[in-house]
């Protein structure tokens, strides 16, 4: 994947971004409100792309819709699941959706997959993830972008995914801190966000090279949306 026309370079210029934020305000003097502030704000931003109504500010006080209650409880667990996701990757993702889903979906139902075919695929992923040496972003992008083509969860997968390209920078030391909102990219390029992952849904090598030019984009905007630039 790293051969596609012009895919190393996007890659490359998004990592430039990412380490010129941290290494311009020092990622030793983050302090950890600026960490619980990037989480708000991409917990905001996927609960708008999948259909919540709720402002950051009414999230941020506690008075957000399910959708939004759902996101923050993945964000308020997801760094917990950081080396869970380079061990077992299937239970990272499990436990995401057990987080999303709770209240609102049955228990039996929570983490686990609606059919064989989802799990299947969940578990090619998961495979994928342990052996990969690809660059930390490509693979963020991928595990993304399959988590929402699956869909193999009975809700939430669309939360499930962003949450999971989050781990993915932060296990994978692109961002240790976690203070980049890549969610928060793709809600503001939500157009092209969800014409890529149609792409990229319906297969093809256009459809892959599309999405990770778009993904180097987005966490790009993702850059600019973190709490340090304040």
């Amino acid at each position: 994947m790293t051969e596609l026309d012009g895919v190393p370079s996007a890659l490359a210029s998004a990592r430039d971004g990412i380490d010129a934020l941290l290494r311009d305000r020092g990622l030793r003097k983050t302090r950890p409100e600026q960490t619980t502030e990037s989480l708000l704000r991409g917990a905001h931003a996927s609960a708008a792309l999948e259909g919540s109504a709720s402002s950051l500010e009414e999230i941020r006080a506690g008075e957000g819709d399910e959708i939004a209650q759902a996101a923050v409880r993945v964000s308020a667990g997801a760094l917990a699941l950081v080396p869970v996701i380079n061990s077992t990757p299937l239970q990272a993702f499990a436990r995401l959706h057990a987080l999303a889903g709770k209240g609102d979906v049955r228990e039996e139902s929570l983490g686990r997959p609606l059919d064989a075919e989802g799990a299947a695929r969940l578990g090619s992923l998961s495979e994928t993830l342990l052996a990969t040496t690809a660059p930390a972003l490509l693979v963020g992008a991928l595990v993304h972008a399959e988590l929402i083509s699956v869909a193999a969860f009975a809700s939430h997968n669309g939360i499930v995914a962003r949450a999971a390209e989050r781990l993915v920078l932060v296990s994978r030391g692109v961002d240790p801190a976690s203070v980049v909102v890549p969610e928060a990219g793709h809600l503001a390029l939500r157009p092209q966000y969800e014409s890529n992952l149609r792409g990229y849904r319906e297969g093809g090598r256009s459809g892959l090279h599309s999405w990770l030019l778009y993904a180097a984009e987005a966490i790009t905007k993702g850059v600019e949306a973190s709490p340090l630039r304040d």
